[in-house]
């Protein structure tokens, strides 16, 4: 990862400032904090080198950026492998106190972030960690941090809070700010051709997919098995969620025993939804339920207004070769009619394909990761699988039939038709408008961040220790 000075702005939020401990209420009304020379272990006022134990380097209306903070962060830096893009010790000193104007601001504009975003927040980054091949479990966790989970998770929340308190605060500053086409068009007039951004190769798919019938056979042991975990709950011998952490097929949830945090009924899909707004007891366990995503049993942890937060179990069916052989061989009779000229790929995908998502609209297959909703994208945007069938194909080729995992984790057939294919190229207004313009309001957002922050040093008291003092800082108004 390259920090540079220039990319500090809106990227502050992202930055990791773990276990500084820094607060929303960091401008309390009473009098600044003068830039002393130690903070020592004891009240004597001796200067006994033995009792200095950490050093005050700049004061930021009156709060205090300690020396061990700054070296927290660069010898975090380091062991990440973190390139600062210049002298450590005047950006990190710089980005402490850049946060710290944003909490303060935060706090004035009484943003908040609730206990219950903290603590899924706090959960994403320890399933991360543990994720990581080096780590791999709760307790290498532990003996990796030296620390408890529980004293993990404490020395998370402050620094998970404050990050998300900068990140609104950010967000609230720039959030109405728009760009019209001729400001887009005169933002990119003037500059070099070489400053012009690139854009990667994209292509448009259209996909039909054929789902391999599940035996029943496979549904009975499915739901034997889901019954006989509930028996056990019920029976007292084992608690949901030990089970849930050991079968469930969700792994996003399994870590935390299967519980899924509150969700409102429209993050949720309908069948279970419906189930799990129905539960009253958090000691009983619901009926087999089926989605999308396969077979659940849920048990209630707790109800919030329109919210609800439920533990599940999910199991997948598992499909047999012979389904998967099936499947395919449909799938290659479609494609010798569309060859054959009895229909086109797109009229074939209206009626025989299993896509909900795309089957209305030719196949097409709609790109949700950029910042509006498009048909074009870039191939790493693309499901792996159909991105190695696409790199091969000639626009209007359609593929050979392939398996693949769809997003709901199920186990498809599928064939493609390479619609168009744009090669790496040079932006143009009339090809690339929308990334074009996500640049200049990227440009513009980081613009009026860097003037609110130079207005807000002007208005707040700052003390920095001499040696800082010829630092080049990003931002003017540090040394006063």
């Amino acid at each position: 990862m390259k920090i540079s000075k220039g990319k500090i702005g809106l990227l502050l939020a992202g930055t990791v400032l773990m276990t500084m401990g820094l607060h929303a209420g960091a401008f309390r009304a009473s009098g600044p904090v003068e830039l002393s020379d130690s903070v020592r272990s004891d009240t004597t006022t001796q200067t006994d080198p033995r009792s200095v134990v950490d050093e005050v380097v700049w004061v930021v209306g009156d709060e205090p950026i300690l020396k061990s903070e700054v070296e927290i962060m660069k010898l975090q830096g380091e062991a990440e492998g973190t390139k600062w893009g210049g002298d450590p010790d005047c950006i990190i000193p710089e980005q402490i106190a850049v946060q710290k104007l944003f909490l303060h601001q935060a706090a004035l504009d009484s943003i908040e972030v609730t206990e219950s975003e903290i603590a899924q927040g706090i959960d994403q980054q320890i399933n991360y960690w543990i994720s990581l091949p080096q780590i791999g479990s709760k307790e290498k966790l532990e003996a990796f941090q030296h620390k408890s989970l529980a004293q993990i998770r404490q020395d998370l929340h402050d620094d998970y809070k404050n990050r998300q308190l900068v990140q609104r605060m950010q967000e609230k500053l720039v959030g109405d700010i728009k760009v019209s086409p001729a400001e887009v068009r005169e933002y990119f007039k003037n500059l070099p051709v070489d400053s012009i951004p690139m854009i990667p190769t994209t292509v448009e798919v259209e996909i039909l997919t054929q789902t391999p019938k599940v035996e029943p056979e496979e549904v009975n042991r499915i739901k034997n098995q889901l019954r006989d975990y509930t028996d056990r709950v019920t029976k007292g011998e084992t608690s949901f969620a030990t089970l849930a952490r050991l079968y469930s097929e969700d792994p996003g949830s399994a870590r935390q025993g299967g519980e899924l945090g509150y969700m409102g009924r429209g993050m949720l899909d309908p069948a279970f939804a419906a189930a799990a707004f129905n539960l009253t007891d958090p000691k009983k366990v619901s009926k087999i339920v089926e989605s999308e995503f396969g077979y659940h049993i849920i048990q209630l942890v707790d109800k919030r207004g329109d919210k609800v937060n439920v533990r599940h179990i999910l199991l997948k069916p598992h499909v047999s070769m012979a389904s998967i052989d099936a499947a395919k061989e449909r799938l290659d009779s479609i494609n010798n009619d569309i060859k054959a000229g009895k229909f086109t790929f797109e009229d074939a995908t209206a009626y025989l394909s299993d896509d909900k998502d795309t089957k209305n609209n030719h196949g097409l297959m709609v790109n949700s990761s950029e910042n509006v909703r498009t048909s074009r994208f870039k191939m790493k945007d693309l499901p792996s699988e159909v991105a190695r069938v696409v790199e091969g194909l000639k626009v209007g080729e359609v593929s050979a039939p392939f398996q693949m995992v769809d997003a709901k984790g199920k186990v498809v057939c599928a064939i493609v038709k390479l619609k168009s294919r744009i090669p790496e190229h040079r932006a143009t207004i009339t090809e690339d408008f929308q990334a074009m313009k996500d640049i200049v309001v990227a440009h513009r957002r980081q613009e009026m961040i860097h003037n609110w922050v130079e207005k807000k040093i002007k208005e707040t008291y700052v003390r920095i220790n001499p040696r800082y003092q010829n630092c080049k800082f990003q931002y003017e108004g540090w040394v006063k």
